[in-house]
């Protein structure tokens, strides 16, 4: 048992750690393609204790509140579409909706203000002649985020893999805010700073307030660096039409 602390950089809401970075940190942990599912609010600047299990691993408070817990994964993860060129999702980041007013200012993934290097910057926006919801961005990663290989961590990919999957149902269906409430994904090779990739997600199914949604990293000739699934709970009513 060790202890692990999510400082508020790595932040998703304003008081609670952003759910693919505590992914991340769970599934750097175990072998191939993971699942992590988030059980609680995720605590800022507070220790938690992260356990072995002979699952997985996981995450527990100071209250011993379970947080968050990973497994290897028992389910396929989707194909992702073939993706757009680098100039296609140059294109498609600038019609991001949430680049003027972010859709969660604090967001360590999806905020526009917050600076290069202190947050990832990751703006989709649809894919122009794709299906409806289908959106991508360039994302080209920070040295702050980098090992002293170059390579960048686990935990931020899975980061950089958060929000994608929900914006790409508010995109198609105008889906409210949701909460992350599980993430399957692997890596296949690690981007490195300075490197140019493209971000893409695009909407799966959705049953009632469950919305799933596909997520995707390639590089910039399109090979496959990433891919995951996700389960988003909507807080609010009904999809409204986009």
């Amino acid at each position: 048992m060790r202890e692990i602390v999510i400082t508020r950089q790595f932040r998703g809401p304003p008081n609670s750690g952003n759910g693919g970075y505590v992914c991340g940190v769970l599934a750097r942990e175990i072998p191939g393609a993971s699942t992590v599912a988030l059980r609680a609010l995720i605590p800022l600047d507070t220790a938690l204790r992260f356990e072995e299990t002979p699952e997985g691993a996981r995450l527990v408070g100071q209250d011993g509140t379970l947080i968050a817990d990973g497994v290897r994964a028992t389910t396929a993860l989707p194909d992702p579409p073939p993706p757009p060129t680098l100039e296609q999702a140059r294109a498609a980041g600038e019609r991001c909706k949430f680049i003027e007013k972010p859709f969660h200012p604090p967001c360590f993934t999806c905020s526009s203000i917050r600076e290069e290097g202190d947050g990832l910057r990751i703006l989709p926006g649809q894919i122009e002649g794709a299906e409806p919801g289908h959106i991508a961005c360039v994302w080209v990663p920070h040295a702050n985020f980098a090992a002293t290989d170059g390579t960048i961590s686990a935990e931020i990919i899975w980061a950089a893999l958060d929000c994608p999957g929900s914006l790409a149902w508010i995109t198609k269906a105008g889906m409210g805010g949701g909460l992350l409430g599980t993430m399957t994904g692997e890596l296949l090779h690690l981007p490195r700073a300075g490197q140019s990739t493209i971000v893409t997600a695009w909407p799966i199914e959705q049953s009632g307030r469950k919305f799933t949604a596909g997520v995707a990293l390639f590089d910039a000739q399109g090979k496959l660096m990433a891919r995951g699934s996700q389960i988003w709970i909507s807080r609010g009513g009904p999809p409204r039409p986009a």
